[in-house]
């Protein structure tokens, strides 16, 4: 598949290294241009592109960047795309400031297709950096990794499902858009490398109510991790 990646962090860097190894033609992008990406690009295979470039993928647009950097995106970047456009991202208001829409209730991922103009699915979004890179296992291997996919179109859903089966992992559809805010940070099915039994029962815990609550107890948590890397390039 020829696959655009917006984000040249953890997980951006591992999917364009796994993705080119898996044979799909693979564009990264970062908000610093492609010469900044010339090594990394070196050791992926992937090419490293301009943000337009890699939004004008024709499959498959994956956008791996902080929340609060989604409005800096190019007006009408997607305009005329059918690429199925994947969005990795949890909000953290310790790293990206505080986003009214989302505090008053709108999923993390809704609000980044409303920002977009754009439909999403949100996946690679509760899982470590390390996870990804590490624990792809054969299909049908016991306790194999299973991560969840939410989306408000079904075809869309099943491209990221053949992604993640290709790259190692068990894929598990998890509703619409509206409903994922059950894979967002502090809930039962964040980032705990879980099989598919297990992540089912995850989804199934949590109560929409307790969503600020859950939030605010992962920014917490993170805080120091996102202080210590403030000023970082993505």
């Amino acid at each position: 598949m020829d696959i655009g990646i917006i984000g040249a962090g953890q997980i951006g860097s591992i999917l364009a290294r796994r993705l080119a190894a898996l044979g799909h033609q693979v564009r990264i992008a970062n908000s610093r241009g492609p010469e900044s990406l010339v090594a990394l690009a070196a050791e992926t295979g992937a090419t490293a592109s301009t943000v337009e470039q890699a939004a004008s993928a024709r499959d498959v647009v994956i956008v791996t960047i902080p929340q609060k950097a989604v409005p800096e995106l190019p007006r009408g970047l997607f305009a005329g795309s059918t690429a199925v456009v994947v969005d990795t991202g949890n909000y953290y208001p310790a790293r990206d400031g505080r986003i009214n829409a989302i505090d008053k209730g709108l999923p993390d991922s809704e609000w980044v297709a409303q920002v977009l103009g754009r439909p999403v699915v949100k996946a690679f979004s509760n899982i470590v950096a390390a996870s990804l890179d590490s624990r792809g296992k054969p299909r049908g291997t016991t306790g194999r990794v299973c991560l969840s996919v939410a989306g408000d179109d079904p075809a869309a859903k099943r491209v990221v499902l053949r992604l993640l089966d290709e790259l190692g992992f068990d894929g598990l559809d998890a509703g619409s858009l509206a409903e994922s805010w059950r894979q967002q940070p502090g809930t039962p099915a964040y980032c705990m490398d879980l099989d598919r039994t297990a992540l089912q029962a995850a989804l199934s815990k949590p109560d929409a109510a307790g969503i600020a609550r859950r939030r605010q107890a992962a920014d917490e948590q993170a805080r120091s991790f996102f202080e210590a890397r403030e000023g970082r390039p993505r």
